[in-house]
């Protein structure tokens, strides 16, 4: 039997709708949520995730500034554009769009913005807060895989769970998420010995490492829960993700296509966080 499509655009929307309500209450209070989001350069897909953004935000009722910057764009205009949205009374979520342009310092950047208006967790503040468990935001692509488990009411509390990519985006706080909800983890990468030894034992399994069709069918446990972070594309140029899909959908008890499962759950944590920051002022 086929497994269950995790629908990452039915939760996503469900989750907007709350965010919106509670956005209109804070509104008519006086504060109105605020994001302000750089891109620096022309990268094509960065300006496809900052519309997204844009149009997110006007979706829930928040305020929004964008700068789009040259590439040319120097560390220092940079710096001093963060530091003047820091002190910005109506902007409560600061987010500078990735990949930069390769000679500014994206470190440099993280730690200018203010940890409480660093809606992405980026910040060395906040991913020491998510460390602990005692956390104002969190990264937004593991706070919505969080949420997608929830929804098909996957509780991770005694499963084995793996995560396959170490990145401090996705891998790593994912890993600590589901230490936090009392799962058992392990961290797999391009080091670990007998990959799919290691993935067969997973409960969840969760795959963030950017290779087209890297997670094969006999990777994975019957029944297992199969989170698929990767956004690549294939050889026909089509947008797949780590995931076998159509082999892999017929092992699994619970899978996320791409698109459609993580992607959409990524901006609607973002916006969640942004309302959390205006809240918390």
């Amino acid at each position: 039997m086929s497994a269950q499509i995790i629908d990452g655009k039915a939760v996503s929307a469900s989750l907007r709708q709350a965010i919106k309500a509670e956005t209109a209450q804070l509104s008519a209070s006086g504060t109105t949520p605020g994001l302000a989001v750089i891109l620096v350069g022309d990268d094509p897909a960065s300006h496809v995730y900052v519309n997204n953004k844009k149009k997110g935000c006007a979706e829930v009722g928040f305020y929004s500034e964008v700068y789009e910057l040259p590439a040319s764009t120097t560390q220092q205009e940079l710096l001093a554009l963060v530091e003047k949205l820091n002190k910005q009374e109506n902007i409560h979520g600061i987010l500078v769009q990735s990949p930069l342009p390769k000679h500014l310092d994206e470190e440099a950047v993280v730690l200018a913005i203010d940890p409480n208006k660093d809606v992405d967790a980026f910040h060395p503040v906040n991913v020491g807060h998510i460390m602990i468990g005692d956390y104002r935001f969190l990264p937004c692509t593991p706070a919505g895989i969080m949420e997608l488990l929830k929804a098909v009411d996957i509780d991770p509390k005694g499963k084995e769970c793996v995560v396959i990519g170490r990145c401090n985006i996705v891998g790593k706080p994912m890993a600590m998420l589901l230490l936090h909800a009392h799962g058992t983890v392990t961290i797999c990468h391009s080091r670990t010995k007998d990959l799919a030894e290691v993935t067969r034992r997973a409960d969840i399994l969760v795959s963030a490492v950017g290779k087209a069709g890297f997670v094969t069918a006999d990777m994975v446990k019957p029944g297992a829960v199969v989170i698929d972070v990767g956004m690549n594309r294939n050889a026909q140029n089509k947008l797949c993700g780590d995931v076998d899909f159509e082999a892999v959908k017929e092992v699994a008890g619970y899978i996320t296509p791409v698109p459609g499962g993580v992607g959409p759950m990524t901006i609607t944590m973002l916006l969640r966080n942004t309302l959390t920051a205006a809240k918390n002022v």
